[in-house]
């Protein structure tokens, strides 16, 4: 499919995947075996089973641009230099020329067991209404454990579904001791929807210091005074592959089918 056919193609939403082999956690995560096919080939596979009218690789690697190809996405090459995924779509967004309008969903590399549900799900936010310009999910916390865990994204959100904030650490953070936090404590899913104008536009966006003390790239957003639509889903998804240990448990998952 050419540059072409996409800026004309007017339909639901599109995915892009950002996927770079320097991993940090884990080197070359992207192109690790599971079960006899690459992750990213996995992920790309999830992402075909979606209403998405393409499916597209956003990569600073040959072997990934590559194995993109031969899975039926459609490879673009972008720098090596972005620092987020967010920043590596955006690059992609205006290679590929969208349309201002378009729907994009950012699926994350690293997440080959990704329900295709869910991508729908945060499509639909976007695509049922032209004045939202990003969107995300969110489940409940169930346990004080959750709660307490810097790894666990915490997100609190208005009455209209629209995220206040994010953060590592525990919020809202229940003084009374009566542990009423969790009634109001969302789980924050890696995922994020984005209507193609602000996308293209999201490196304009000086990072802030919120961004840089939590390490959470959508801070930058509230920070500058755009807003995030949540989506809340029961339950939560198999989480993305991070350590040799997620990636033994992947692997069995996938030989198990």
């Amino acid at each position: 499919m050419t540059e072409k056919n996409i800026s004309n193609m007017r339909s639901c939403f599109h995915i892009i995947i950002p996927s770079r082999y320097a991993s940090t956690r884990l080197p070359g995560k992207a192109l690790a075996d599971i079960a006899g096919k690459p992750m990213v080939q996995r992920v790309i596979e999830q992402c075909q089973n979606t209403g998405a009218s393409s499916v597209i690789i956003a990569t600073d690697d040959e072997r990934i641009f590559e194995v993109a190809k031969k899975s039926g996405a459609i490879p673009v090459m972008t720098s090596g230099q972005h620092r987020s995924g967010s920043e590596r779509i955006a690059e992609a967004v205006r290679i590929l020329n969208f349309h201002d309008h378009d729907v994009i969903v950012n699926v994350q590399g690293d997440e080959p067991g990704i329900p295709p549900s869910l991508i729908n799900q945060v499509a639909e936010i976007l695509t049922g209404s032209d004045s939202r310009i990003m969107s995300t999910a969110v489940t409940p916390i169930r346990s004080e454990s959750e709660m307490a865990e810097p790894s666990v994204v915490k997100a609190v959100v208005n009455d209209e579904g629209y995220a206040l904030y994010f953060s590592r650490a525990p919020i809202p953070f229940d003084c009374n001791r009566e542990r009423k936090g969790l009634a109001y404590a969302k789980r924050h899913i890696g995922i994020y929807g984005y209507r193609t104008d602000f996308i293209r536009n999201y490196e304009k966006l000086a990072p802030c210091p919120l961004e840089e003390i939590e390490q959470l790239e959508q801070l930058r957003v509230l920070w500058h005074g755009r807003r995030i639509k949540c989506v809340e889903v029961d339950s939560l998804p198999p989480s993305g592959i991070d350590t040799e240990q997620d990636l033994r448990l992947i692997r069995n998952y996938f030989s198990s089918q």
